[in-house]
């Protein structure tokens, strides 16, 4: 009887959540077989089967959390034939780095490395708060480090948990079941989508600006190029284009390109341009990250830009290709409708809403003339970027749209 524990699957990482079993008790595996879908913060790992059998318990079910090291599932490597035996329940075990032999093994006490232990939710919330967790002195079992210690570092501890009271008593009573309705597990993305979009709207002061772009050169523009793009096997949208009408903007207010240090008191100005991009999947929305997009052409643009959305909706974009953004553009195509008031990806400050291009009638030169217009909507964080500075940055992205040839002639 083969018992498989979850392996490191990140430095770092302690724990990852069940979100879906590929199998089920009886069901006969192959080697290398998937058989499980695990989240760590915003990944998804599929993890294959060791071996071949047939699978005779599993021990953690979906929308669980299991830590490193403790006993998932058992196989019956004998086909059937073995014999199940009680499984203890193991000791909390630490992620130590794989194929980097020369690295010290982390044990339970985190000076031995320097990296405090914790779980993802917990580092997650360190990053979010801009606290340095190897600096946080941990107050759990074998000094670990809790979202109430790094909390208290910034003194908001207090702050959280009245906000948490008041959030509480303001919760209406949960509704009496009725026929036909269907309740359904908050788990896996959906469940990160929750938490990081409540943790913006928590933490950073919205306020959204709305400008109409006029993009009738742009259109004729990307026409020209579309054959070319077909040329070199590239689908020519849009969205190249905004992003580097947004690098340009973000070059001139390198506010909107910024992050907010609470614990230090200080903002820190990006000087890479990582562009998030908002990417819908079966699971939810996924934001994509095009890096140094201020130093790619507008093919490249393109070509990355559908690689990583391919990659997105196939579940198969690699963590880093999901993290890291310093911006994040959100767009829904010929969907875009009139306006809306996106939601920061925290810890950004900005985020750029696109909306639909339609033709309009417009006065141009005192005349009624058809062209093709739309909106474009971006929240700021009040606490770094004022009203003037967002209104100056979208309206340069603007000037950018409106004469594409811009973007070459100042090489953006």
């Amino acid at each position: 009887m083969f018992e498989f524990k979850l392996p490191d699957i990140g430095e770092g990482v302690v724990e990852g959540e069940i979100v879906k079993w590929l199998v089920k008790e009886g069901d006969r595996i192959g080697e290398d077989q998937p058989m499980v879908e695990v989240m760590t913060d915003k990944a998804t790992v599929e993890i294959p089967s060791p071996k071949a059998g047939v699978v005779a318990k599993i021990h953690v079910p979906e929308g669980k959390m299991c830590k490193v090291g403790q006993v998932m599932l058992q196989i019956d490597t004998a086909g059937g034939n073995g014999k199940v035996t009680a499984v203890p329940t193991p000791a909390p075990t630490v992620a130590r780095p794989v194929a980097t032999p020369a690295k010290p093994t982390a044990s339970a006490s985190a000076s031995a490395t320097g990296k405090a232990l914790a779980t993802p939710a917990t580092r997650k919330l360190a990053r979010d708060m801009g606290v340095d967790i190897s600096t946080v002195k941990g107050s759990g079992p074998n000094g670990r480090v809790t979202a109430e210690d790094v909390k208290a570092v910034t003194g908001q501890s207090a702050q959280f948990a009245k906000a948490a009271r008041e959030e509480v008593r303001q919760l209406p009573e949960p509704r009496v079941a009725q026929q036909g309705d269907e309740r359904v597990p908050l788990r896996g993305l959906r469940k990160k989508i929750a938490e990081n979009m409540a943790l913006s709207k928590r933490t950073a002061a919205h306020f959204t600006y709305v400008e109409e772009v006029d993009v009738t050169e742009l259109v004729a523009y990307r026409d020209r190029a579309g054959a070319r793009a077909e040329e070199r096997g590239v689908k020519l949208t849009y969205l190249p284009f905004i992003v580097k009408a947004v690098c340009a903007g973000l070059r001139k207010f390198p506010m909107c390109n910024a992050t907010l240090d609470e614990a230090k008191q200080e903002i820190i100005y990006r000087k890479s341009y990582h562009i998030g991009i908002g990417t819908a999947t079966k699971e939810g929305l996924m934001v994509a990250v095009v890096r140094d997009a201020d130093r790619r052409s507008i093919f490249d643009l393109a070509a990355e830009i559908d690689r990583l959305a391919k990659a997105a909706r196939e579940g198969k974009a690699r963590r880093e290709e999901l993290t890291g953004s310093t911006f994040t553009i959100t767009s829904l195509g010929a969907l875009g409708g009139v306006l809306a008031t996106p939601i920061i990806n925290f810890p950004e400050v900005a985020i750029l809403g696109v909306h639909a291009f339609r033709p309009q009638p417009r006065v141009v030169n005192n005349e009624i003339v058809v062209r093709t217009v739309g909106n474009l909507s971006v929240s700021f964080d009040h606490r770094v970027v004022d009203g003037f500075e967002g209104a100056m940055f979208l309206q340069e992205v603007v000037k950018y749209l409106q004469d594409p040839t811009l973007m070459f002639m100042e090489m953006v």
